[in-house]
């Protein structure tokens, strides 16, 4: 079950990283190996807001679409992201972000098993260049859609 941690400081609000993290439709513009993004339902209330989603993730004819439910608590700052369905066994990840002078420290946190034992295999192999990736794709659009608001 592949595990990691990334920190990152961008030049962002957490407001606005917050808002582009809970954007899931608009992955497949920046995102790697992200094919497709679909909200199915989305309730936002007081203190949280709730979201059931489906991620298409792959290459053109190698792909597999999951469905997460997305929590994110507003008065913690935090968002939390489980499988509902897919090719995971096991998915459980957390942004973590707070602000300091104008910037942010997100923490991400990822852990997850896939069910299919060949893509697992090959996961494996590239989890730490992937993540990597995606990491810095999720800064970079950060920093062209944030960084002088």
């Amino acid at each position: 079950m592949p595990k990691a941690s990334i920190i990152k400081i961008i030049p962002c609000k957490k407001n606005d990283l917050f808002k582009m993290i809970l954007d899931i439709e608009k992955y497949p513009e920046f995102v790697p190996w992200c094919l497709s993004g679909k909200i199915h339902r989305r309730v936002d209330m007081k203190d949280m807001l709730e979201i059931e989603a489906d991620l298409t993730v792959g290459k053109k004819f190698l792909n597999q679409t999951y469905k997460s439910h997305v929590t994110y608590y507003k008065d913690k700052d935090k968002i939390l992201v489980s499988n509902i369905d897919g090719p995971l066994k096991h998915l459980k990840n957390e942004w973590q972000i707070r602000e300091i002078n104008n910037q942010s420290e997100v923490n991400f946190k990822i852990d997850f098993e896939i069910e299919n034992i060949f893509y697992s295999m090959i996961m494996k192999k590239s989890f730490d260049k992937g993540l990597k990736n995606i990491a810095d794709a999720f800064e970079k659009r950060a920093i062209h859609l944030f960084k002088n608001t």
